[in-house]
């Protein structure tokens, strides 16, 4: 199965084409930029609790046969977390100094 590649941060919905680096994921595939993962959640996840890796880039080309951009592509249907900043920000307060492998 593969990811999403969901298009937008769920934070500050920026855009976040397929191959975006600055993109990040959490194990749920909750995607928020690098920018808002540092300065806002504090690499945890507002979901779940968890902590962001750099989202994987899908090939544009088919290196093999089915497997590519064109032929599995991104996610267009955009996403919002729903939480307040509030409540955002409590649970980073609560686990930022937690790291996600404890977490």
């Amino acid at each position: 199965m593969a990811l999403e590649l969901r298009p937008n941060c769920a934070h500050c919905d920026r855009d976040l084409p397929p191959g975006a680096a600055e993109a990040r994921i959490c194990s749920y595939e909750c995607t928020y930029c690098a920018d808002c993962v540092e300065r806002v959640l504090r690499n945890v996840c507002p979901s779940c609790g968890g902590g962001f890796v750099p989202r994987p880039v899908r090939p544009v080309g088919e290196w093999r046969p089915g497997l590519s951009l064109a032929k599995r592509p991104a996610a267009t249907a955009r996403s919002r977390h729903g939480f307040t900043l509030a409540e955002v920000e409590a649970l980073s307060a609560r686990l930022r100094d937690v790291p996600p492998e404890r977490r």
